[in-house]
């Protein structure tokens, strides 16, 4: 068969195929990017389903309208209120299928050969991949404990004229960094005075562990007039309600979320409804709240113990900043004491070990530093958490 010439341009993603290393028995992973399916608050989704197929089952199980079901997008904007974003029309959001098919579109309506497209360096594998697969030159944009580097992004801008900026400011994967308040304004000034879309991915802004993270670009645009015109959003409830529902949302410019609209139809028609439909009854239940305190109380206590496990583990051998929120660690191997210094290569030795985690160059569109690598706390208890990272002092 002869395939578009575009497959060339991505490879398979590192993190799959190290996925098909761990079916291993007694594998103990930090490799997934995915919550916890025991904090999945079951017998709410089962309410919400029930309600749903005995109130509206004609809609629930007919197709839809592509720009998302509206009882849904009513309460998205509702709950996106409750996060500052206010003034919100339900129209002005359309449902995507996961925030992954957000970033698609994105992608597919802004994106072609020739054009530059700015990340995070680390940033979201996938993202990295979805753009790619368009035909822009991806470029890494440094990162520090307090998100990106605005002022060589600010350089950047003006260098390479990016058609896009992608950002996860809050809580960012792979990286767990939060972008402080005074950068998130800068970046919007940027957005505005450069005239260069800005895509905010915000799946883990909920997943804070102490005091509230600064609020998203998309809700602090009303303080830098005219930067909402140039501003994208894309919203999940993968990561606090269920992955498997697959529902995301995409905010953006009204022109830019017709053309978004279109291409989704073509692509998947709609997501579907009756995912659309169980989670707008679950977001009306009203047991959102509770939820979100359960997963940041247990996501707090597992961040807090992998932390202290790798310092008194592996001490000067690893280097990390403690995650505010989200799923990650970020850490970097310093070769300290005949330690390792390559990421890919201790993961070998790891899965040897019995315990998995992701190297960090795979994160980087573009010169990776290959001492790095991401563990994620969030599936695994504070035992397997102390006997994980026991096997990794081993290894």
């Amino acid at each position: 068969m002869q395939f578009a010439k575009r497959l060339d341009l991505v490879e398979t993603s590192a993190i799959r195929e190290l996925f098909k290393l761990l079916g291993q028995p007694g594998i103990i992973s930090f490799a997934g990017g995915f919550p916890d399916s025991a904090m999945f608050d079951v017998e709410g989704i089962a309410q919400a389903s029930q309600k749903v197929l005995r109130d509206a089952p004609g809609s629930a199980l007919q197709y839809g309208a592509t720009e998302g079901f509206m009882p849904l997008r009513e309460e998205l904007a509702k709950f996106m209120a409750l996060k500052g974003v206010t003034g919100l029309d339900p129209q002005e959001l359309i449902v995507t299928t996961g925030s992954q098919q957000a970033l698609d579109l994105v992608g597919k309506t802004l994106l072609e050969p020739g054009d530059v497209a700015l990340v995070e360096a680390p940033t979201f594998l996938a993202t990295i991949q979805c753009f790619k697969l368009y035909g822009p030159k991806v470029l890494g944009v440094p990162i520090d404990e307090h998100g990106v580097r605005v002022d060589i992004l600010e350089e950047m801008i003006k260098v390479h004229r990016p058609k896009i900026v992608y950002l996860v400011p809050t809580f960012g994967n792979p990286s767990g960094a939060l972008l402080s308040l005074d950068r998130r304004l800068k970046v919007l000034e940027l957005a505005r005075d450069t005239q260069t879309v800005i895509v905010e991915d915000d799946p883990y802004g909920d997943l804070y562990f102490g005091d509230t993270p600064p609020p998203s670009l998309l809700a602090l645009s009303d303080q830098v007039p005219g930067s909402r015109e140039w501003l994208v959003h894309a919203g999940s409830l993968s990561k606090v309600l269920s992955p498997g529902l697959r529902v995301g949302w995409l905010i953006a410019p009204s022109e830019l979320l017709a053309k978004a609209t279109m291409c989704k139809q073509f692509s998947d028609a709609h997501t579907s409804t009756f995912a659309q439909a169980t989670a707008a009854a679950y977001l009306q239940s009203g047991r959102m709240p509770a939820t979100l305190n359960k997963v940041r109380s247990v996501y707090a206590q597992r961040a807090k113990t992998m932390a202290q496990c790798l310092n008194q583990s592996l001490g000067e051998k690893i280097s990390f900043s403690q995650p505010l929120g989200g799923l990650f660690f970020w850490a970097r191997l310093t070769g300290a004491n005949a330690g390792p210094k390559d990421g890919a290569a201790f993961a070998k030795s790891a899965i040897a070990q019995g315990v998995a985690f992701v190297p960090g160059a795979p994160f980087y569109a573009n010169d990776p530093d290959h001492s790095t690598l991401r563990l994620s706390f969030a599936t695994s208890d504070e035992k397997l958490i102390e006997e994980g990272i026991a096997r990794l002092s081993k290894a």
